[in-house]
């Protein structure tokens, strides 16, 4: 049995795409499952072994010590292959190559674009180190034996012969489950799944409640953690933060049930680079729930939801864009439906994750075939 280890020093250990997706699949595949992330203890779900590492409590330490603490965990475990899902892994991604490991590089988001938004880094630096992780990403192209990515907009920055684009596309399962309840019985609720930031429209989601008609009684349920943790008591204190639920995180069973229950998916991302050519794994999970999505007007989301007509384009800056599309769809309760099951059929016909499943083990076969 080969025996495969997986890296985050970022993600909790029952991250969608790496936990879920990628681990489970090679283990049902027949692999042996190592992952390696921040957690509370040692232990085996669904036959994949997690080995814990300590949880940061700064950035930097999250990047110094939780990163060394990978390194010295990976050489541990004497695995046929080692497949690390974050940017400031690929020192230790490097480090495995020199000792003669099989390194996969899986890459989530188009990082070089990220960091030119990201608040934490002071805005004169964020483009030196756009640039630093440019060459980081360049040399480790050169030297890993496989590199995953999440859209094709990252794959062109890769090279061809060596990378997969494997997309965060929802189980088939998941889109041919019976509702929890039938749509025009459920409660008016509205949801968000995944990181809760201000690049990601949280403040407009909650300003937006406050633009409701009192008269349609919804709530909006917010199922995922603040980045940074600050933002959550400014958020909260903001004009329609009394219409909304803060859940914090939740398995992915929890968040598939609260979808079951809601009526709209919001994936309001504002329009930074790093969005625009962005594929949310949540926009796919609420098309798979059957619900229609009020998303932001990007091309790349007007082909998918316009095109597949499963919800509403709005304008992510304009929180009174965003309450007439939610009052749209509370209000036309029949044609919101329809949204919803259009977008259930693509999922079963296009977006699902079967066939993602079998490029991600086709790699693992030709990675571990070689000599």
């Amino acid at each position: 049995m080969k025996k495969v280890c997986h890296l985050t020093s970022v993600h909790p250990p029952f991250d969608i795409r790496i936990f879920h997706k990628e681990c489970k699949t090679l283990c049902q595949a027949g692999y042996q499952v190592v992952l390696i992330a921040p957690h509370d203890q040692d232990e085996e779900v669904d036959g994949v072994r997690i080995r814990a590492l300590r949880k940061a409590k700064s950035r930097f330490k999250r990047m110094t010590q939780t990163v060394w603490g990978a390194y010295k965990e990976s050489i541990n475990q004497e695995a046929d292959t080692f497949h690390f899902h974050d940017i400031e892994l690929l020192p230790v991604g490097l480090l495995l190559k020199l000792r003669g490991k099989r390194v996969i590089y899986d890459v989530h988001e188009d990082y070089s674009q990220a960091l030119l938004s990201r608040e934490w880094i002071p805005s004169w630096l964020r483009h030196m180190v756009s640039r630093m992780v440019v060459c980081g990403e360049w040399l480790g192209a050169k030297y890993f034996d496989g590199v995953v990515v999440a859209t094709p907009h990252i794959a062109r920055r890769f090279p061809t012969m060596k990378t997969v684009t494997v997309q965060n596309f929802p189980f088939l399962n998941q889109s041919i489950r019976n509702p929890i309840i039938p749509y025009q019985q459920r409660e008016k609720i509205v949801a968000y799944v995944g990181v809760v930031s201000a690049l990601r429209g949280a403040k407009e989601m909650v300003k937006a409640m406050a633009l409701l008609p009192d008269r349609l009684d919804v709530r909006l349920k917010i199922a995922g953690i603040f980045s940074p943790g600050g933002l959550e008591g400014e958020v909260k204190n903001l004009p329609g933060g009394d219409w909304v639920d803060f859940l914090g995180w939740q398995r992915h069973k929890e968040t598939m049930a609260m979808l079951g229950e809601a009526r709209i998916g919001l994936v309001v991302f504002r329009p930074v680079p790093n969005h625009t050519e962005a594929q949310p794994n949540k926009l796919f999970e609420y098309m798979s729930a059957g619900i229609p999505v009020i998303a932001s007007d990007f091309l790349l989301w007007r082909r998918i939801v316009g095109e597949t007509q499963c919800g509403l384009l709005v304008d992510p800056l304009n929180p009174k864009a965003i309450a007439e599309a939610i009052q749209w769809l509370l209000e036309h309760p029949a044609e919101a439906e329809v949204m919803g099951k259009r977008g259930q059929k693509a999922i079963r016909e296009h977006y699902n994750w079967d066939v993602e499943a079998q490029k991600l083990l086709t790699l693992y076969e030709r990675i571990l075939g070689q000599r």
